[in-house]
């Protein structure tokens, strides 16, 4: 069998099942079999298929008919440019998800440098990893309270290390606060925080060790999902695992102790040093928005925004918090 000819076979059979994506699935399936990439399978379309590789891709063909994601699938996700392998004990990284890390970005980028953050319920680690990588000199913390979560989390950053253009720049933070004799020992020391994240096995807040101290950021992609709802969601998404996606009877009990929790862990706004400020960073449901945003008033969050994704939703909020 050639390969435009597998792919049309399979599209055929994801459509046939249902599938929203046939042509997208089954060429991902397809150049995941064959360990090349789109392009290059785009490219091969009139190259033969070994017989093994047609079976693996039937094989894999009829898992994605029975509802199984190609994430699960394939083992990897790709999210803001990295891979990350992804399995039944985490949530898919999705795009929407990306416009938390430019909201926490943007943030940090007018605050200063040198700063600590917190990833809560922090799944496959694809936030945390993807803002230790293009911001390379922060301080980052993350916790779930799956060990599963957080096993794939702690691989997903040792499969993503900051590369050499990350180290460079984290190099430049580290000379600018340190004077000529120092810069070597600095620099080594800021190469060994480049690859650094600090995980931690526990229940939001309570994962942390009492030696973490405070935070100019929290950011999270919590559980909001109303139970409910659960039942209704794609085949694909009922097997993501349910404890990060089941929020409570309104999708919002793991917000709201978030909520609640984050300013006693984070640095407020007494000082008129920028850095001193701490903002929580939330992704939700566009639909819960108003909700959260008379949560953050109540525990006097201040300067409340929110960040929509690639639809034009409401997919984010922040605020800065004030004692």
């Amino acid at each position: 069998m050639l390969v435009r000819e597998a792919m049309a076979q399979g599209s055929a059979d994801l459509k046939f099942a249902g599938i929203k994506s046939p042509n997208l699935d089954a060429s991902l399936l397809l150049a995941h079999v064959l360990n090349v990439s789109r392009e290059k399978l785009i490219a091969a379309g009139n190259e033969k298929i070994p017989l093994k590789a047609c079976a693996q891709f039937c094989e894999l063909i009829e898992r994605r008919c029975n509802g199984e994601c190609v994430a699960y699938i394939t083992g990897k996700k790709e999210f803001r440019g990295l891979e990350f392998t992804v399995n039944p004990s985490v949530l898919v990284p999705r795009p929407d998800t990306e416009t938390l890390v430019e909201a926490a970005l943007q943030i940090l980028s007018s605050v200063g440098n040198n700063l600590k953050v917190l990833d809560l319920c922090t799944g496959s680690g694809a936030v945390a990893i993807s803002l230790k990588h293009e911001k390379p000199e922060l301080d980052v913390y993350a916790a779930d309270i799956s060990l599963g979560a957080l096993e794939t989390a702690k691989e997903n950053a040792k499969k993503n290390p900051c590369n050499e253009v990350s180290r460079a720049s984290c190099n430049e933070v580290s000379r600018a606060s340190c004077n000529e004799v120092s810069r070597a020992s600095c620099n080594e020391v800021s190469r060994a925080r480049c690859d650094i994240i600090n995980f931690y096995h526990g229940d939001l807040f309570e994962a942390l060790p009492s030696s973490a101290g405070l935070f100019n950021m929290i950011v999270s992609n919590p559980p909001y999902i109303p139970s409910n709802e659960i039942e209704t969601l794609s085949p694909e998404v009922k097997n993501e695992p349910r404890l990060a996606l089941d929020g409570g009877e309104t999708g919002l009990d793991i917000i709201k102790r978030i909520i609640e929790k984050a300013p006693q862990y984070l640095q407020n706004s007494g000082s008129s040093n920028e850095a001193s400020r701490g903002y929580l960073v939330l992704e939700a449901d566009p639909r819960q928005m108003e909700e959260i945003i008379l949560m953050l008033e109540k525990r006097r969050f201040y300067d409340i925004k929110l960040y929509k994704d690639l639809a034009g939703d409401n997919r984010v909020i922040s605020g800065r918090y004030e004692e």
